[in-house]
């Protein structure tokens, strides 16, 4: 882990196109800003964790879908 000291107003670029600016620090929080490209997901880690979590779940039942959905294909062909 790469660790990195910044004041207010400060900032890192990750790669060409990302840039993390420290925007507030209060106490033992500390408030970033994050500027990215729109087709870039930006998200808290817990908030990613679940995401990722749901797909998992949804992966699980996709195949079943998908061989239904495989079936109706085919019976609408000419």
């Amino acid at each position: 882990m790469l660790v990195l000291a910044r004041r207010i107003n400060e900032s890192i670029m990750i790669g060409d196109e990302i840039e993390v600016v420290v925007v507030d620090i209060k106490g033992d929080q500390i408030k970033l800003g994050i500027r990215a490209p729109r087709s870039v997901s930006v998200h808290r880690a817990e908030v990613y964790k679940e995401i990722q979590d749901q797909n998992k779940e949804a992966a699980k039942t996709t195949p079943q879908s998908l061989e239904g959905l495989g079936k109706l294909l085919k019976k609408k062909k000419p």
